[in-house]
């Protein structure tokens, strides 16, 4: 069984695509030559002096031989780039992380980690889009939005929250709704939180958009298959101060997705370890958030490391900042709050090759409000407040 990294099979599958473009691109002048060559090499050369005659005895059927072969080429490189597609899909053993990666991670930890819902006294709602490998055709598209909030009662903390996720990568539809669930209380000076998670995990896949032309082959759809599995997550996630680390895990139940009658997609549990350190600089106005996070699914592993220089005043704040995820790229961020909203732009650097211009795009919004989680009239001076 081989097994990669998800983006590292991207990587694989966009540099072989971009070599079989340059390699039509280079039978398609040869094909102009041979064509043109072959067509003037059936005039008589006092006849090419003539702009004005034109030999209707020429045969074409050299000229349609050489396009004939060209086209059947360009069939197979058609072929090739569907194939790779469909390597994931139909059982030759390539196995790739599914969970989609995130460059605005540490603001968006609901999604791995459902004990991090409602970790602070205010309603959070969340909204990211990334569009990975820029310029390339059928390049993975992500589509994620969540809102989470605490609440108080039974004298005790507790957080909930709602997510959805919807990415297209070629013919691939992948999609998910979940709910968290988190219970909290105090530990060691800190606050910890356990969460669950329960969602479902829809896929699709469009084979109608196939062009296998003559194939038999079952394995590849010819028409639009889809399935869903329950999905669950559970995770803790602790605070203490300026530092906070966490641990959960997704796809417990290792779902089984059942994709038409010949076709399935495992989906295996994958594990995550979060943490970071909010640094303290002599400008009260300035900070440093530090923040790591690596997930492994038993076949790959990806570790995201970052900093960002974040400056804070009243109700403005604005920040810049780096992460690094070893042999897989540097992303920069940069970002700030605008009339009440969180506004952030990231540019993922893949060091695996892949032009600069050929990175991830990524947008993020955000929107908080205080919330009084106390009676009215009761406990109005008291503020609750934890990483």
């Amino acid at each position: 069984m081989i097994c990669v990294d998800y983006h590292t099979f991207l990587h694989i599958f966009y540099a072989v695509n971009y070599i079989f473009l340059h390699i039509k691109q280079v039978l398609h002048y040869i094909f102009l030559h041979f064509a043109s060559s072959k067509l003037l090499s059936e005039l008589p050369d006092s006849r090419l002096l003539s702009p004005y005659f034109f030999p209707v005895e020429i045969s074409f059927s050299p000229f349609l031989a050489i396009k004939a072969q060209f086209v059947r080429y360009n069939l197979v490189f058609r072929r090739l780039y569907i194939i790779m597609f469909m390597v994931w899909l139909c059982g030759i053993g390539v196995r790739a992380q599914y969970d989609a990666s995130y460059s605005h991670y540490w603001a968006m930890e609901t999604a791995f980690n459902p004990a991090a819902a409602g970790k602070q006294p205010k309603l959070n709602v969340v909204g990211s889009y990334a569009i990975d490998f820029a310029g390339f055709e059928h390049n993975p598209r992500t589509a994620y939005v969540s809102g989470d909030m605490p609440l108080y009662f039974l004298k005790t903390y507790h957080g909930v929250g709602v997510s959805l996720m919807n990415e297209q990568i070629g013919l691939f539809t992948h999609q998910k709704v979940a709910a968290q669930y988190a219970y909290r209380t105090k530990l060691f000076g800190g606050q910890i939180a356990a969460g669950v998670q329960v969602g479902m995990l829809m896929e699709k896949f469009d084979g109608s958009k196939l062009d296998l032309e003559e194939s038999g082959d079952p394995a590849f759809p010819k028409s639009e298959v889809d399935g869903n599995s329950l999905d669950i997550g559970a995770g803790l996630y602790y605070t203490h101060g300026a530092w906070y680390v966490g641990v959960s895990a997704q796809h417990l139940n290792a779902p089984l997705i059942e994709l038409g009658e010949t076709n399935e997609l495992q989906v295996d549990a994958t594990y995550y370890l979060t943490g970071g350190y909010n640094i303290k600089l002599r400008n009260p106005f300035l900070t440093i958030p530090t923040s790591v996070l690596v997930r492994y699914d038993g076949n790959a592993y990806r570790a995201d490391i970052g900093a960002r220089l974040v400056y804070t005043n009243d109700k403005k704040m604005l920040y810049g900042g780096v992460s690094y995820s070893p042999t897989n790229s540097v992303t920069a961020l940069v970002g700030g709050s605008f009339h009440g909203v969180n506004l952030g732009y990231s540019y993922e650097f893949y060091t695996s090759g892949i032009g600069p211009g050929n990175g991830s795009h990524g947008l993020f919004v955000s929107y908080q409000t205080d919330i009084n989680l106390f009676k009215k009239g009761k406990n109005k001076h008291k503020s609750v407040r934890y990483l």
